[in-house]
């Protein structure tokens, strides 16, 4: 069973959790199942939910603590339309559901391996029908814009942590997503400079 003591607190949700509510309202269907990648402490999916209970949320994390985590916010919370975490590597090459209506994914890709996203473009390709949205929030890299400050000691301070981590160039992103039928559908200028990235599963050519 669940128990208080084990609820997370991540104090960046707390910050972004309403911009990213905000921008989820005009992605995310009328109704279906949301697949949550990396749920982390679970305050996000626990936010979401409340906002908007026409929808199914599935939250998922590799993080035994962290899948703690998230069934105490859902025990605290009360909710009925947010299912029990799913032990899910975005990594792996078989994930523990073959559907979703959408899926979203915050703050991951900058704080794992390139493997990662490579995973969950893979992934997010398997699982979504035409036109279903993936979205990703977090800070980014663009050719065409020079690297704020702030991002730039952060993409330091995450290599000196793990060479493999870092913010990853939007157009990488983009050109790994389209290797799976996922096509970029729009880029939102977030607070403290991040993203709000929506990539769209392609329509199967006739």
């Amino acid at each position: 069973m669940s128990r208080d003591e084990d609820r997370q607190f991540a104090p960046a949700a707390a910050r972004n959790r309403e911009p990213i509510l905000r921008a989820l309202r005009f992605i995310l269907p009328a109704s279906g199942l949301v697949l949550e990648v990396a749920s982390g402490t679970g305050e996000h999916i626990v936010h979401f939910a409340k906002a908007m209970p026409m929808l199914t949320w599935q939250p998922s994390d590799p993080s035994p603590g962290a899948r703690r985590s998230i069934a105490a916010w859902i025990t605290s919370e009360g909710l009925g339309n947010v299912l029990p975490p799913l032990d899910l590597d975005a990594m792996s090459d078989s994930w523990p559901l073959d559907h979703a209506a959408a899926l979203v994914c915050i703050n991951m890709i900058h704080i794992s391996p390139w493997v990662a996203t490579e995973g969950l473009m893979e992934g997010a390709g398997r699982i979504l029908d035409a036109g279903a949205p993936l979205y990703l929030y977090g800070p980014f890299r663009q050719a065409a814009r020079s690297i704020e400050p702030s991002n730039a000691a952060f993409d330091t301070d995450l290599r000196h942590r793990d060479p493999r981590w870092g913010l990853r160039e939007l157009a990488e992103v983009t050109a790994c997503a389209a290797m799976h039928s996922l096509r970029l559908d729009r880029v939102v200028d977030m607070p403290a400079n991040n993203l709000s990235v929506v990539f769209r599963k392609a329509l199967p050519l006739s």
